[in-house]
């Protein structure tokens, strides 16, 4: 099987990127919330395997000082595979900004200390729903 990475949100069907986010798990989003996060952001990657989405992240830049990775996830049967960090790598490769933070899942942090990210001390966050990031694990 052989890994394709797309650069382009064209012909992407956005119900099975909802379906992924679901599976993941990252997050339970309508197909056209997706669509015009991907469509609006600066970078975004899909992994497709013998035709199938397994595997998308998305990036936004000020192309100057700082990028901002999001919504990388991969197809929970194929996690570990290297596919993760096939994305990770490329959208790293294409980025223009030198410091790139991002969110992880709670307990996936390990996967992006291979990558030489490390874990921020001062990072803070705004929330629309304050409760439902605490109970997801993303704020004490």
């Amino acid at each position: 099987m052989s890994l394709l990475l797309l650069d382009s949100c064209h012909g992407v069907d956005w119900h099975d990127a909802a379906e992924l986010m679901r599976r993941a798990p990252l997050a339970d989003r309508e197909p056209d919330m997706i669509r015009r996060c991907f469509e609006n952001s600066d970078l975004v990657c899909f992994a497709m395997q013998d035709g199938k989405l397994v595997g998308m992240a998305r990036m936004l830049s000020d192309h100057t000082c700082q990028a901002v990775l999001y919504d990388l996830c991969v197809h929970p049967d194929l996690q570990g595979s290297g596919i993760g960090g096939s994305i990770l790598k490329r959208m790293l490769s294409r980025c223009d900004a030198p410091n790139v933070v991002l969110w992880a899942v709670p307990g996936k942090e390990p996967f992006y200390l291979r990558y030489g990210f490390r874990p921020m001390k001062t990072a803070m966050a705004n929330f629309a729903d304050p409760d439902s990031q605490r109970e997801k694990g993303y704020i004490s």
